[in-house]
C-alpha cells in the first residue's frame, strides 16, 4: 500500500454527488465526493455517516435543525437520522461509511450510485 494524496485524487473526477472510493479499512470505506446544489432527504437505518470538509461549505439540514460544517471540520450523522446536505457552491469532502452503506439510504431517487468507483 503507498500513501494516497487526497487532493491528486480529487482531480481525477468532475462528477458531483458520485462518491468515489480510494479506500477500505476494517468494514469501512474511505470515499471522495464533490457536491454542488442540493441531495435528497434520506436516512442511513442501520450506520452513521461521517462527513469531513476539505474544500467549501456544506450544510446538513437535519428535521431540526441546520448543521453547517466548514474546511477542516467533520460531522457524524447518527443512524436513523434524516438528512439532506447542500452545498451552494462547490464542497469536496471525505466519507468514512460502512461497506455495506447505501449512497442515499432509503431513498431510491435519480442520483443514488450502486457501486462506488474506485479510484
Amino acid at each position: 500500500m503507498s500513501t494516497i494524496n487526497i487532493q491528486e485524487k480529487f482531480n481525477l473526477f468532475d462528477d458531483l454527488w458520485s462518491p468515489k472510493k480510494v479506500g477500505e479499512l476494517n468494514g469501512q470505506q474511505i470515499l471522495l465526493a464533490k457536491l454542488k446544489g442540493e441531495f435528497v432527504f434520506h436516512k442511513h437505518e442501520f450506520e452513521d455517516e461521517l462527513f469531513m470538509v476539505i474544500k467549501g461549505t456544506l450544510t446538513i439540514e437535519l428535521r431540526d435543525k441546520i448543521i453547517t460544517v466548514e474546511e477542516g471540520e467533520f460531522y457524524i450523522v447518527p443512524k436513523g437520522v434524516a438528512h439532506k446536505p447542500i452545498a451552494k457552491e462547490e464542497v469536496h469532502i471525505v466519507l468514512f461509511e460502512p461497506l455495506s452503506i447505501k449512497h442515499t439510504g432509503d431513498v431510491i431517487a435519480d442520483i443514488t450510485v450502486e457501486t462506488y468507483e474506485e479510484i
